[in-house]
């Protein structure tokens, strides 16, 4: 089954924020410009506006087909079957539902012109990175170390 962050990396699929730019020309943008530029900031809003628009599109497909499909299994196996796939899809809705609170601050960031930089250093964040993970709030290396110290923490 195909989920929303396989739609949302694979620019050939139709839905896909990798398709959709933020312009009809294809613009990606590089290092060789100022960084967190109206453009960037335009194409970065793009992206988490279509990524969000995925996930809730998908969250209606998944009500619509809860809907349509109730649990008719006459066999208890098969219905086991089913309601652990459904559980499994419902714990994924909720995740996207988490993710959904992430991309709203990540464009409320980009309003308050704070977007693109780490929190805990202030160091702009690569591209690459906000490419890959548009909700990112730390650079690579703050956030290896954000995570070596809860693993610390979570040891003691």
């Amino acid at each position: 089954m195909a989920t929303v962050l396989d739609r949302f990396n694979d620019p050939e699929k139709p839905g896909s924020p990798a398709a959709n730019d933020g312009d009809a020309i294809g613009y990606r943008p590089n290092a060789g410009e100022p960084f967190m530029n109206e453009r960037q900031q335009a194409y970065f809003r793009s992206k988490l506006h279509a990524w969000k628009e995925a996930i809730h599109q998908e969250a209606k497909d998944t009500l619509s087909q809860l809907q349509n499909d109730s649990l008719r299994e006459a066999d208890l196996t098969d219905r086991a079957s089913s309601e652990t796939d459904w559980s499994i899809e419902l714990r994924t809705r909720d995740r996207q539902r988490k993710l959904i609170s992430k991309i709203d601050a990540a464009l409320r960031r980009i309003d308050d012109g704070e977007y693109g930089y780490c929190e805990v250093t202030g160091e702009p964040i690569s591209l690459a990175r906000l490419e890959a993970r548009p909700i990112a709030t730390m650079t690579v290396e703050a956030q290896e170390r954000h995570e070596r110290q809860e693993k610390v923490s979570r040891e003691e």
